[in-house]
């Protein structure tokens, strides 16, 4: 197993809880008044013979202790029976939040190698918590499982040499940007008082563009090219759109702030609505930028508990 596997992992991880999740709920029935221990068991016998490679299926209690040993095609492996594990997070996480879960991948303790467990709690009637079903799949196997087409693997081949060739266009624009900010500092002898206050105006907003672009072309070549998942920084993409939007809001008040000096020093004081233009445009990005952030924050506290 790589690192690459796990990644792979994360990209079909929905598609995976939703696979297990649904074996669960169709052939074990929640919410009946006497959950009985030999009837579920005679279902997860029915799951093991639908999966197409496991490695073990086992029950918890309400406390988290193993009721039975594991059902596995390894005969050696048909241990566990009063095992606690309550500390483990396909249990507690099941418990706390009510709904089948899946862990992310861990060395198993049968074969050492990693794999994942999907928890599923089972209440009774009375919406009290009885036991939680359990099923450990190799990470090889779940990749398996869940296979990704050959033609998504071809296509997302293609999308990663293209969005290299944009990566690298938007660097050199980034690049020609800059110089062209710095440029403004040589022509003047790097005379700090020789440079022009419009002159300074200029080179602020080719600078804030310029590391506004590189950090967009960052962001596409980590997330895009080399494949980081988009999950493990908080914000992902949002912080980088919020950064580049907040670089051209203050580029164009920049850009307003010069016009004004402008037409004030050549006395064409009726010019001056189209700066005041110009900030309404600012305003108005300031106020989009605004319901953007809205939104975002809005979803990650809607999606706060799920996978």
């Amino acid at each position: 197993m790589t690192i690459r596997d796990i990644q792979r992992f994360s990209d079909i991880r929905y598609q995976a809880r939703a696979y297990l999740c649904y074996l669960f709920t169709r052939n074990i029935k929640n919410g009946m008044p006497k959950p009985e221990l030999e009837q579920i068991l005679l279902q997860l016998d029915k799951i093991a013979h639908e999966v197409e490679s496991f490695q073990a299926l086992y029950i918890l209690d309400a406390k988290g202790e193993q009721l039975s040993d594991n059902i596995c095609a390894d005969p050696k492996f048909a241990i566990g029976k009063g095992t606690n594990r309550s500390n483990k997070s396909y249990f507690y996480r099941a418990v706390k939040e009510g709904r089948c879960v899946l862990t992310d991948p861990y060395p198993s303790a049968l074969t050492n190698d990693l794999c994942v467990t999907a928890g599923f709690p089972l209440y009774d009637d009375k919406k009290k918590l009885c036991y939680v079903v359990c099923i450990d799949i190799s990470l090889e196997d779940i990749l398996k499982i869940i296979k990704i087409n050959r033609l998504d693997g071809v296509f997302g081949v293609f999308s990663k040499v293209v969005y290299t060739f944009f990566a690298i266009a938007l660097l050199l624009v980034s690049s020609v940007v800059f110089f062209h900010g710095i440029e403004i500092f040589s022509l003047n002898g790097f005379n700090i008082s020789a440079i022009k206050m419009e002159e300074m105006f200029k080179a602020t907003i080719l600078l804030t563009l310029s590391l506004a672009i590189f950090d967009l072309v960052k962001t596409i070549f980590e997330e895009e090219v080399l494949g980081r998942s988009k999950k493990s920084e908080s914000g992902g993409i949002h912080k980088t759109m919020v950064r580049f939007l907040g670089s051209i809001v203050i580029a164009l008040a920049i850009e307003a702030l010069m016009l004004v000096f402008k037409f004030a020093a050549q006395g064409e004081t009726e010019n001056i609505i189209y700066a005041v233009y110009l900030l309404g445009g600012v305003t108005f990005l300031l106020i989009g930028l605004s319901i953007y952030l809205y939104l975002v924050n809005k979803k990650k506290v809607k999606n706060g508990c799920a996978d």
